[in-house]
């Protein structure tokens, strides 16, 4: 009896090494995934007219809720009433509201912000359907052309413009299909000359 408690346990060994073994070759051969690309909306995106947030206050239901920038760049906040917004990052408004609710409302306040829907894109020019559009996260300017029903026959499709939310002038640009668009950007398509 204790032969075959031996016999069985030195199958199982070798069968557990071999497995080992096979693992580790098949984790060689397993591809990884592609990195992540970088959105665009990192940490630095400043918030503007049209975006939408959610605001949640821990213990507090009746000052959590969803709230958009108004075209002055203010959120109406309960009981604080006008917070500027315009310009700030998600970080700056979230600490501006949690020393607004301190001072004088609550104790020690817990508020986390969050974008749910950024402000849209416009899009000109020589495109089939020019106009306002939604924005998207790691929205590039050939996707943006896609959703205004591609070019025209008379677009230069090798140069596009674009004018960033809160800049005044155009920058020129190469089309690649790495070439991002933001929230509140003007896209230019460009008319060839023949």
């Amino acid at each position: 009896m204790t032969r075959l408690i031996v016999l069985l346990v030195c199958v199982a060994q070798i069968a557990l090494a071999g497995c080992a073994q096979v693992g580790a070759q098949v984790s060689g051969l397993v591809k990884k995934p592609p990195e992540a690309r970088v959105s665009p909306l990192s940490a630095e995106y400043q918030l503007g007219p049209a975006d939408k947030m959610r605001v949640l206050v821990f213990d507090e239901p009746n000052l959590s809720g969803e709230f958009v920038v108004s075209g002055a760049g203010q959120v109406s906040y309960p009981l604080v009433g006008d917070v500027m917004a315009k310009g700030l990052t998600v970080t700056e408004f979230q600490g501006e509201l949690q020393s607004r609710l301190a001072a004088g409302y609550l104790r020690d306040p817990r508020v986390s912000v969050e974008v749910l829907a950024y402000r849209p894109f416009y899009i000109l020019g020589e495109v089939n359907k020019p106009g306002q559009y939604p924005f998207t996260d790691e929205l590039t300017v050939l996707n943006a052309v896609a959703g205004a029903s591609g070019f025209t026959y008379r677009a230069n499709t090798k140069r596009i413009f674009i004018r960033h939310a809160g800049s005044g002038a155009e920058t020129e640009y190469s089309l690649t299909s790495t070439t991002p668009v933001l929230p509140g950007d003007t896209v230019r398509v460009a008319e060839r000359f023949f």
